[in-house]
């Protein structure tokens, strides 16, 4: 699935979830991550990281 796609399925722009992807959120919506993760077909733990910046 192209990232194009994926946030269009979760209803963001490819902008926002670029800058999810390449780890410079600071801050994720629960309702986002709940479409990311059934577009996906995986839980949060699987796409969320922790680490200090």
């Amino acid at each position: 699935m192209t990232l194009a796609e994926l946030a269009d399925r979760v209803g963001v722009t490819v902008a926002n979830l670029s800058i999810l992807k390449n780890d410079r959120a600071k801050a994720i919506r629960f309702s986002t991550l709940s479409a990311i993760c059934r577009e996906l077909h995986c839980q949060p733990a699987d796409v969320l990281t922790f680490g200090t910046q």
